[in-house]
């Protein structure tokens, strides 16, 4: 695992303390934090997909949401529990946010190309806290995951 400097480690943690929050709500567990370069933790929040019925409540728009009118967009870093999607990707680069911590990208491969090319500062941690939670989610609710991550139902299931 990548060794993360003390504020960015911190910025995971309480993006994983908000993925367990989605968890224990019966949503899915994936988190998200806006720390400062003073190191105080901005906002944060987690997917509410399944809670609110809302498909664009994931971790990072929410917790973009969540920090309210800024002008300061462009001296935060983001974490992430997990690689972000197109719509989540689209929203940090709107806002110019120009680092991205990524706690893991095993389970899902959102648009870091994306976020790469518009010079976004991408630090994958590869933590294990957050590939075990989502292989163990992604397991246990695989049409759940899917719907999640915009795949349509098989035939079967349609």
């Amino acid at each position: 695992m990548p060794t993360l400097n003390p504020l960015d480690q911190r910025a995971l943690d309480a993006a994983y303390q908000q993925a367990l929050k989605s968890q224990s709500e019966g949503g899915i567990p994936i988190g998200a934090a806006l720390i400062a370069p003073d190191g105080t933790i901005v906002a944060t929040g987690h997917n509410q997909r399944v809670q609110n019925d809302d498909p664009t409540a994931h971790a990072e728009t929410t917790c973009i949401r969540n920090a309210g009118r800024r002008r300061d967009w462009h001296k935060l870093t983001l974490a992430s529990t997990l690689s972000p999607c197109a719509m989540c990707t689209g929203t940090a680069i709107l806002h110019q946010i120009p680092r991205i911590i990524i706690g893991e990208h095993e389970t899902f491969l959102g648009r870091e190309d994306w976020l790469t090319q518009e010079g976004i500062e991408i630090l994958l941690a590869n933590d294990p806290r957050c590939i075990k939670l989502m292989h163990a989610f992604i397991n246990q609710n695989p049409e759940l995951w899917n719907e999640d991550i915009g795949i349509p139902p098989t035939p079967q299931n349609d």
